[in-house]
C-alpha cells in the first residue's frame, strides 16, 4: 500500500541528507516529537537531537512540530527547539499539516514529514502530499494503541531496513 511507504526510511533524524532534501526542493521540516525527537519517558533532550534542531534551522529548513500530544510537555518542547507547533494534530489526518504549512508559508511540495510512526507519520504525510522520512523510534515504551500498530507496521516494513546515511529521496 503506498500511501503506508516512506520515501526514507532511517536509523534516526541525524542520518537525514539534509543537503539530499535541499537538492530536491524541500524547505520544511514537519517534524513529530514524540519517539522521533524525545523518548516517551524522558522530557530532556539528547545534546545530539539540540544540535540537530540548531543545524535544520541555519541550513535554512523552516520547521514545525506536528503531535497529536497536546499536554504542556509538547508546548515545552517546542519552545525549547525554536519551533513552531501544531499540537492536537489527529494524525494521521491532513489537517495539522496543512495548518503547519500555512504558519509556516509553505507547501506540501517543499516539505518533508519526519516522524516514527507509519500509520500517523507517514499516512498523514503521504496524504498530504508531502515526502515522508520514517526514524526508528527511540524508545520501545509506547501507549498500548501503538505498540499494537507497531507490529503492523513491521509487517509493512518487512523486507526494509532502516539506512543510516540517507543517499537519494527520488
Amino acid at each position: 500500500m503506498p500511501v503506508l511507504k516512506p520515501d526514507v526510511y532511517v536509523r534516526s533524524v541525524h542520518d537525514i541528507d539534509l543537503a539530499e532534501l535541499k537538492r530536491l526542493g524541500i524547505d520544511t521540516l514537519l517534524v513529530d516529537l514524540d519517539n522521533t525527537l524525545l523518548s516517551r519517558d524522558t522530557s530532556e533532550f539528547t545534546p545530539e537531537v539540540l544540535e540537530w534542531s540548531r543545524t535544520v534551522v541555519a541550513d535554512g529548513f523552516r520547521v514545525c512540530l506536528v503531535s497529536n500530544n497536546w499536554h504542556e510537555r509538547v508546548h515545552t518542547a517546542a519552545a525549547e527547539l525554536g519551533f513552531g507547533l501544531v499540537s492536537r494534530a489527529v494524525k494521521p489526518l491532513p489537517f495539522a499539516f496543512l495548518v503547519a504549512l500555512k504558519r509556516l508559508d509553505s507547501s506540501s511540495k517543499r516539505a518533508a514529514v519526519v516522524g516514527d510512526q507509519v500509520f500517523t507519520d507517514v499516512l498523514g504525510g503521504n496524504l498530504t502530499g508531502a515526502r515522508t522520512v520514517l526514524v526508528q523510534p527511540l524508545s520501545t515504551s509506547d501507549l498500548p494503541h501503538t505498540l499494537f500498530l507497531r507490529r503492523l507496521e513491521s509487517r509493512i516494513l518487512r523486507g526494509r531496513e532502516p539506512i543510516t546515511v540517507s543517499k537519494d529521496y527520488s
